[in-house]
């Protein structure tokens, strides 16, 4: 493999963890600025204010775990 592969292999391995800081940082931006944001967790979708307070929007199923290249048909 030359350099410029495992360069770019190296890069492309980066991008996971990039895009989850990214999404972190948008997170608090949205919440500093007084907007709220909604979130997943604990069951249901919240809507998180700044004030640390959290609203339930929906609930949601359990989540689904299945093997890694299962196919799952969703109706």
């Amino acid at each position: 493999m030359s350099d410029s592969e495992q360069t770019l292999d190296y890069l492309e391995q980066q991008i996971p963890s990039l895009s989850a800081a990214a999404v972190d940082v948008a997170y608090w931006q949205a919440l500093a600025t007084g907007q709220a944001v909604l979130v997943s967790g604990d069951g249901g979708i919240y809507q998180a204010f700044p004030d640390g307070t959290k609203k339930l929007i929906k609930t949601t199923e359990k989540p689904l775990s299945v093997p890694v290249g299962t196919r799952v048909k969703i109706p």
